[in-house]
């Protein structure tokens, strides 16, 4: 190990320790009860609600999978991602954040998003809340093996290691830390994060274009490139049989642009429609200390959403220009954040840069680690199995569980080729889809029924994988992003089945309507 990679590793393990004593710190707090250990007893303020919302939300993807896919096929598909990112984040904290965070305490203070579905239909038999606690611990395992690809890489990168050595170390690690400090921690760490991301995204691109000669020469060398600053169309890398961008005199070789239609932009811009059903986030809106503390928030949330997002997707156009045959596959792409900070800044502010991708998988996979945890051992031991469960019963199945789920996501990620950007789509939209319509309908929809709910649920989720597995392979118009038929497909299952089957009682009725006129007692 020479010296510059020495002083890198040193910066990381400086960071890794300030987490570390966040974790130590809320311990205590966080075993007093599941409550506290699940959604942190409503304290969040504002600041910390929103930076630990947008931190676990973003994750490692922000700055290596965006990146990563504007180096490789150009603006189109990300900035178009971006910008359905940025108007679903805003949506999300302007209709569903308040009214959730109001519903989920009348709602028998529930803690969890099954606890609140299962709640809000005041089901006698937990349907709902064993479906949803399934969709789940099925789409969050996926999710967080999104971000030890990511640990994986970014390791090996750096340091010339094994991807699999390195992508177990950063599994355990972060299974330590979600162990020992549950949601406060989680919260607390991910606000800190969320300050490392965003200094990092800005540090590298000023740092990056100055060395590329301005933003001018960035653009100037992107308009060469066939569709490469062309918001209706994409690059087209020529590839050789086993995917490598061909190389000649010293370039990469792109064939003629590609086609970018209105369906594509809207299959692009339907990842917003996933923010609905992001069960990270959502908990964020249930967690802070009083409602009207959110208006705050989501100005916050949205000024760092529109900084990092834009920031991303020019890293991944400057980085084309100043390392244009570094990255050949695309796969590979996605370091193209680690070249330019390694390339261009000392060690040690290096190692700072780095703990930023670090610090944006952390925050994600404890989140998504933490939830999927509750939701089997809160939702499926304690509200199934064993009702009559203790409190120290949940957290030992729980820490339990994250044991096994951070197996299960270390086994997804055994293959080192994974592209970040293509693991957290299908997750997303597997949320998206299961759990978005639902949100929407049950805070705005008296009408909507215990059937309906499950439908919803069902159908969104299959769908996903059936237009995903069979319908997408048609090509064409089915090419599209799955969320997008999916989330459509669930909403119709929603209204068809709540219109045909009995209307809620009138308890269910009265919840409905004290929420709605804000009758109701903070938490």
């Amino acid at each position: 190990m020479n010296g510059n990679t020495l002083q890198i590793l040193i910066a990381m393990v400086i960071y890794m320790a300030i987490v570390i004593m966040i974790g130590v710190f809320y311990a205590k707090r966080a075993n007093k009860s599941s409550d506290e250990y699940y959604l942190g007893g409503r304290s969040l303020g504002p600041w910390v609600t929103a930076m630990s919302a947008e931190a676990s939300d973003m994750s490692g993807w922000l700055l290596m999978g965006l990146p990563g896919v504007a180096y490789w096929c150009g603006l189109a598909d990300a900035a178009w991602t971006a910008i359905g990112l940025a108007i679903g984040t805003y949506f999300n904290w302007l209709i569903v954040s308040k009214r959730l965070r109001r519903y989920s305490v009348r709602a028998n203070n529930s803690i969890t998003l099954p606890d609140f579905f299962s709640n809000r239909f005041r089901e006698k038999k937990p349907v709902i809340m064993l479906i949803s606690s399934a969709f789940i611990l099925i789409f969050f395992t996926v999710y967080a093996s999104s971000c030890l690809v990511t640990c994986g890489k970014l390791f090996s990168t750096l340091f010339g290691a094994p991807y699999i050595a390195m992508m177990v170390i950063g599994a355990l690690f972060v299974l330590l830390y979600t162990i020992l400090g549950g949601f406060l921690a989680e919260s607390a760490s991910d606000f800190m994060q969320a300050v490392v991301m965003i200094v990092a995204l800005t540090v590298i691109v000023i740092i990056s274009t100055v060395n590329a000669g301005g933003v001018g020469a960035v653009l100037e060398n992107a308009k060469d490139i066939p569709g490469f600053l062309e918001f209706f169309g994409l690059a087209n890398p020529t590839l050789d049989d086993s995917g490598v961008q061909l190389v000649e005199a010293g370039r990469p070789l792109f064939g003629e642009a590609l086609p970018y239609g209105i369906l594509t932009v809207a299959s692009m811009m339907a990842w917003g429609l996933g923010y609905f059903g992001m069960p990270q986030v959502l908990l964020r809106f249930m967690a802070i200390r009083h409602e009207n503390e959110l208006k705050r928030s989501r100005r916050v949330a949205m000024i760092w959403v529109v900084i990092s997002l834009a920031v991303a997707v020019f890293i991944g156009l400057v980085g084309r220009q100043l390392f244009p045959v570094e990255h050949l596959t695309k796969s590979s792409a996605e370091s193209i954040f680690i070249t330019l900070s390694t390339s261009y800044l000392p060690p040690i502010i290096a190692g700072f840069v780095m703990a930023g991708i670090l610090a944006a998988t952390i925050s994600s996979s404890d989140s998504y680690l933490l939830i999927a945890a509750s939701a089997f051992a809160k939702n499926i031991f304690q509200g199934v199995a064993k009702k009559n469960a203790t409190d120290k019963q949940v957290m030992i199945v729980s820490r339990i569980t994250l044991i096994v789920l951070t197996a299960i996501g270390v086994i997804i990620a055994l293959d080192e080729n994974s592209v970040i950007f293509q693991i957290v789509s299908f997750a997303w939209a597997g949320f998206g889809a299961t759990f978005g319509p639902l949100m929407l309908f049950s805070l705005f929809w008296k009408r909507t029924t215990k059937e309906g709910a499950i439908a919803g649920m069902v159908g969104g989720g299959a769908m996903v994988f059936i237009w995903k597995l069979v319908i997408s392979k048609l090509g064409g118009v089915f090419a599209i992003y799955e969320l997008l038929p999916a989330f459509i497909f669930s909403c119709i299952c929603i209204v068809i089945v709540s219109l045909l089957t009995k209307a809620p009682s009138k308890e269910i009725e009265e919840d409905f309507e004290a929420v709605r006129t804000g009758a109701v007692e903070e938490a």
